[in-house]
């Protein structure tokens, strides 16, 4: 597995790194909305964590409200067999109010915190990110919520400070404020917007780490879908409108046998046109992909090499008319 220096932080991680919101399972939020993945056995997420270190895949990712803390706490149950050290390991807070009014009101980022620290059995974690970028009405939280991000790195409990969204230019509002050392963006060769956000010259001119969330549209885009699926209670996929989409689906059906045709020398093409893609204008940059199973995790192993420009924009050609 190729590696890249992850920005200011100055350490080396997977460019294919390993997403585990699946491992939540279904999940709903408070309000009922579905923001889960059905169908996840334990047991095949901690294989998944276990082939994931054998390959080398050493940055895993998480957040407390990933099945309510059943993400974290899988990933917690492995330190016997792996070293804690060999990981890089992030997670996120802010998508669950508790009894507050708000997802970073301070007193519930500092309970949040330490019951993430219990939950990955750790003493401290690598990479803690601000989940979104809500700071709420007026931004009045958002001073607050920062220096209580460095008075965590302080204390030792974190080594980083993260900022994550769907919107990128969410991200760009609050970036220079909370002057995170990595983002986390929702980025893939159809919903692509890197470069016009204006994120892209903010990164290369700060030198920091960026984390891919989502590279294959929750699977969608890999074109294994014949027709509109139908997902379980509680699994997120439910309300993106794109599974539902024919018209769509049955482009992506096409697009699939032009990227085995074009990467047919590669042993994941397809993967690799839309994952690799989005490697190759991102030199601190990794993907996060989400692996559900053995044979997943041993696809993801085989990708990480960055496309050829021409490639890249091929590939990202192929998509932008899909929008």
């Amino acid at each position: 597995m190729e590696q890249i220096r992850f920005g200011r932080t100055g350490r080396n991680i997977s460019t294919v790194s390993l997403g585990t919101w699946s491992f939540g399972s279904a999940n709903h939020s408070a309000d009922g909305y579905p923001i889960g993945w059905a169908g996840q056995e334990e047991q095949d997420s901690l294989d998944v964590l276990k082939r994931s270190w054998e390959r080398g895949i050493n940055h895993w990712d998480t957040a407390d409200v990933y099945g309510s803390g059943r993400s974290e706490t899988v990933i917690g149950k492995v330190w016997s067999i792996i070293p804690r050290n060999n990981i890089f390991l992030a997670t996120k807070v802010g998508w669950d109010k508790g009894e507050y009014d708000h997802y970073y009101h301070p007193k519930l980022i500092v309970r949040k915190l330490e019951k993430s620290l219990k939950n990955l059995s750790t003493d401290f974690i690598d990479l803690y990110y601000f989940h979104h970028c809500q700071f709420g009405e007026s931004e009045a939280l958002v001073d607050d919520a920062i220096a209580l991000m460095h008075h965590f790195r302080d204390e030792g409990k974190i080594r980083f400070i993260g900022l994550s969204d769907w919107k990128m230019t969410l991200i760009m509002k609050f970036i220079d404020r909370v002057n995170p050392d990595v983002i986390q963006p929702y980025r893939n060769v159809m919903d692509d917007d890197y470069k016009s956000s204006g994120l892209k010259t903010w990164v290369e001119k700060n030198n920091i780490g960026i984390a891919y969330f989502s590279p294959i549209k929750h699977g969608l885009l890999t074109g294994k879908y014949s027709k509109p699926p139908s997902f379980e209670e509680g699994d997120f996929r439910l309300s993106v409108k794109e599974f539902q989409d024919e018209n769509l689906i049955k482009k992506l059906q096409e697009n699939r046998i032009l990227l085995e045709n074009r990467f047919k020398e590669h042993l994941q093409p397809v993967l690799h046109g839309l994952i690799d893609a989005l490697l190759t204008d991102s030199p601190t940059g990794c993907v996060l992909v989400g692996q559900r199973n053995k044979g997943q995790s041993a696809a993801a192993a085989e990708l990480g090499t960055a496309l050829s420009a021409k490639d890249a924009n091929w590939v990202k050609e192929l998509y932008s008319t899909l929008t």
